[in-house]
């Protein structure tokens, strides 16, 4: 028995120290790298994990599956970051050897301009003559005087050429930490989007498929009013500013949470909402991985129209390309969000302008009934539809 103890022991030690030594000499292998070959590394692992993301992203949409993608992306994110940081260090210390060349070039042509100079009133034909002691003496002078003139041509070429490559680095050198904190962003965003999916279907794929559910539906649907596809009662004349409806409160038909989901529309082409709301405005961007988050979705309304419902707006995902789009489930449904998601103290949804409103639903293939309403506009074949909302 104790021999078997003790040969347990010594092939358990025999791992450990073979696993140790192994991430040792790594750890060394990695420190005695040049700096070209750890960028060379760096791309190589870099290509490795997109071509993981890309093969993830073909296979099965479950939670398992996202999840993996952004433990992915978050591992190719920070291997993008190191190789910028070390693209910087190479970058720098060029800079560096360039400031040394630079200021040795500008003492060099500041001292030559000054013999030149000396040089150059020797090289009167009178005074050659009177200064040297014999012809031979001065057509010598005057070929030296000559070879001094085209190395300070030339220096002045290389000062010149090291201040613009001086220029160009530093420019360089700007760009990359400008991509560097872009990245620091995305890193930020992805862990975000990672924690948020997990905090919202708590680690249950049941869960997670019902989210993608409710968003092809709800897809679906926005698509289909958009085209006309809703089954609409004309109501009448509504002026601007008058009730039309309310926001349903909690989750409903193709929604987890209360919000208003409100869209433009010209010819049957969505526009931004941000071009006709007016500015002005108390409002909460939330529209990011946390509410107030720089990262979020741009609050820019620049039009005349009054909102649709009362401020203090909750502004939720914005019109496009979206931080949820980028960054969460939802990208793996829609590209581009059409319209803008926002939410109010007040329930109360009010006509941003004057028209004719019609109350309609439209019946996807999941068979929710999304229930808007419409309002065409007096002016230029504009609509404005509300969803998520009660008559």
């Amino acid at each position: 028995m104790k021999k078997l103890i003790l040969a347990s022991f010594v092939f358990f030690l025999a791992i450990f120290v073979n696993v140790s030594l192994g991430s040792f000499i790594s750890n060394v292998s990695y420190a005695q790298e040049a700096p070209d070959q750890k960028l060379q590394r760096l791309n190589s692992e870099i290509e490795q994990y997109q071509s993981q993301i890309n093969k993830l992203k073909s296979q099965a949409n479950t939670l398992a599956n996202q999840i993996a993608q952004y433990n992915a992306q978050i591992k190719l994110t920070t291997l993008k970051i190191t190789q910028v940081e070390e693209k910087i260090v190479l970058l720098g210390g060029r800079i560096d050897q360039l400031e040394v060349s630079l200021t040795a070039l500008t003492s060099a042509f500041t001292n030559r301009a000054k013999e030149t100079y000396v040089m150059a009133r020797m090289g009167d034909p009178v005074l050659l003559l009177v200064s040297a002691q014999d012809l031979s003496g001065a057509v010598s002078r005057f070929h030296y005087l000559k070879r001094i003139q085209e190395a300070d041509r030339d220096l002045l070429f290389r000062l010149q050429t090291a201040q613009s490559s001086y220029v160009e680095e530093k420019d360089d050198q700007e760009t990359l930490k400008q991509e560097l904190e872009a990245q620091k962003t995305n890193l930020a965003n992805q862990k975000a989007a990672k924690d948020n999916l997990l905090k919202i279907t708590k680690n249950d794929e049941k869960r997670y498929q019902e989210l993608l559910a409710a968003a092809r539906s709800e897809l679906e649907a926005i698509q289909a009013i958009i085209a006309g596809k809703g089954q609409e009662t004309q109501m009448g004349p509504v002026a601007q500013g008058q009730r039309i409806a309310s926001i349903i409160q909690g989750a409903s038909c193709n929604s987890s949470g209360p919000h208003l989901h409100f869209m433009v529309s010209q010819g049957g082409a969505v526009q931004n909402p941000f071009s006709h709301l007016r500015d002005g405005i108390s409002y909460d961007n939330c529209s990011g991985p946390s509410c107030g988050s720089p990262d979020g979705d741009p609050f820019s309304p620049s039009g005349s129209w009054d909102w649709p419902i009362a401020p203090t707006i909750d502004f939720s995902q914005g019109y496009g390309v979206t931080w949820a789009v980028r960054n969460t489930w939802v990208g793996s449904i829609y590209g581009f969000h059409n319209g803008i998601d926002i939410d109010s103290p007040s329930s109360e949804v009010k006509a941003v302008r004057s028209g004719v409103l019609y109350r309609g639903s439209y019946v996807g293939g999941s068979g929710c009934a999304l229930r808007y309403v419409r309002v065409d506009h007096d002016e230029n074949e504009l609509e404005t539809f509300y969803l998520h909302i009660n008559y």
